[in-house]
C-alpha cells in the first residue's frame, strides 16, 4: 500500500513540510525504517538519531525545526505514529461475526448482540456473554460466567466457574483465571485442599496478560480493579483486592489475602508476600521482595524490600567494600607487627631490669 506524505498529514491533522506527492509505503521505529518508511521522533532533542536513519519522511513534534527531510509535526507524535502504522497494517478479521458452527455452546448460554465465536471455543452452561464479545479458538468458559460488553478473549483462555469480566477487559492467551487457590490444611499429616468457594471478578477495562493466572478467592471475590493492566506470566494468589489502575509487570508474584491501593506499579519479577497492604501509588522496583506493608507515595526496591533512598546508601557502600577489604588487611597487618614491637620492647625492658637487680 502506497499513501503520499501528505495523505498521511491529513489523516494525522498534522503540520507538513516537503514534498507532499512523496511516496510513503510503511511505517517503522528509528533502527528499522529503510527508504519509503516514515519514521517517528518522539523528542526534538533527539534528532541526532536521524543522522544514519534512512527513513523517507519524519512524524516529529511540533518543535521540531525542518532540516530538509519531509516531516510532519505533530502535537502528540506516539498517537499519530500508531495511526499511520494502523493505516498501513490493518487489523485482519479471523471470522465474520456470529457463533462459528464449529464451537461448542450450551444451550442454556445466553449472547448479547454482534458478538463472534470462533470455531473450538466451548462456552458452558448459564454463562451470559455482552455485546461485541470476541472469543477466539479453544477459549474454556465454565458454567455461571459473566462477561461484560466489548471484551476480547484470546485462543486457549481458561475462565472457571463464576468468574465475571467487566466491560472492555482483554484477556491474552493462554490466561487461567479462577483456578483453586493454593490454600492446604496439613493438620492431619497430608495436604488437604481448603475451601475454594469464591470467584474472580475483573473490573472494567482491565487487561491480562498471556499466561498470567488469578485464582479464586477461598469464600469471596479475588478482584482486579478498575483499568488494572497485568503482564504475562503473572501470578495473583486466591483472597487478593487489586486496586484500580495499577501496572503488574511480567513475573510478578503475589501471595494470598494482599491488598493494593489504586496506581501502584510493580517491576518485574516483584515478589510479594500474603496479607500484606501496598498504598496507593507506590512503586516496587524489579525484583524486590515485600515481607511488610509499603506506604503509599513511596519508591521501594530491594530484597527485603527498602525504601530506595536507603538501597542506594546501602548500594554504594556496597560498592567501597573491596577497598575497605584491602585497608582492613593492611591494618591487621600493621597491628600485628605493632603488637611484635611491642612484645620485644617490654622483653627488652624485663632483661634490662634484672640486670640492674643483679648490679
Amino acid at each position: 500500500m502506497e499513501t503520499t506524505l501528505a495523505e498521511l498529514a491529513e489523516l494525522v491533522g498534522g503540520e507538513l513540510h516537503g514534498d507532499g506527492n512523496l511516496a510513503i509505503r510503511d511505517a517503522a521505529p528509528l533502527r528499522d525504517a529503510v527508504a519509503g518508511c516514515i519514521t517517528m521522533l518522539d523528542r526534538a532533542d533527539r534528532e541526532a538519531c536521524l543522522k544514519n536513519c534512512q527513513a523517507s519522511a519524519v512524524l516529529a513534534p511540533t518543535d521540531l525545526i525542518p532540516n530538509g527531510r519531509p516531516l510532519i509535526r505533530v502535537a502528540d507524535v506516539h498517537d499519530a505514529f500508531a495511526t499511520i502504522v494502523a493505516h498501513f497494517r490493518p487489523r485482519r478479521s479471523a471470522c465474520e461475526r456470529g457463533v462459528s458452527p464449529d464451537a461448542f455452546v450450551s444451550p442454556t448460554a445466553t449472547f448479547g448482540q454482534g458478538i463472534d465465536i470462533h470455531p473450538r471455543a466451548v462456552i458452558g452452561d448459564d454463562v451470559a456473554i455482552g455485546d461485541r464479545v470476541t472469543i477466539h479458538s479453544g477459549v474454556k468458559i465454565q458454567a455461571g460466567c459473566r462477561i461484560g460488553d466489548d471484551v476480547t478473549i484470546f485462543p486457549n483462555a481458561v475462565l472457571y466457574e463464576d468468574t465475571v469480566i467487566g466491560p472492555r477487559c482483554v484477556i491474552h492467551a493462554g490466561a487461567v483465571l479462577g483456578a483453586h487457590g493454593f490454600g492446604y490444611d496439613s493438620s492431619t499429616g497430608v495436604h488437604k485442599l481448603s475451601s475454594q468457594l469464591g470467584n474472580v471478578i475483573l473490573e472494567a477495562d482491565v487487561e491480562i496478560g498471556a499466561n498470567t493466572t488469578v485464582d479464586r478467592g477461598t469464600y469471596g471475590p479475588t478482584v482486579v480493579g478498575e483499568g488494572t493492566k497485568v503482564d504475562n506470566l503473572v501470578q495473583i494468589a486466591h483472597n487478593c483486592r487489586i486496586g484500580r489502575h495499577n501496572m503488574l509487570c511480567a513475573q510478578v508474584g503475589i501471595a494470598g489475602s494482599t491488598t493494593t491501593g489504586d496506581y501502584v506499579v510493580m517491576a518485574g519479577q516483584v515478589g510479594v508476600k500474603d496479607h500484606v497492604h501496598i498504598g496507593d501509588r507506590a512503586i516496587l522496583g524489579a525484583m524486590a521482595g515485600v515481607i511488610n506493608d509499603i506506604p503509599g507515595d513511596s519508591q521501594y526496591v530491594g530484597i527485603p524490600a527498602t525504601p530506595a533512598r536507603e538501597q542506594v546508601v546501602k548500594q554504594a557502600a556496597l560498592g567501597k567494600l573491596p577497598e575497605m577489604r584491602k585497608q582492613l588487611k593492611q591494618l591487621e597487618k600493621t597491628v600485628a607487627q605493632l603488637t611484635r614491637r611491642m612484645a620485644e620492647l617490654m622483653d627488652s625492658e624485663e632483661s634490662l631490669a634484672e640486670a640492674v637487680a643483679e648490679d
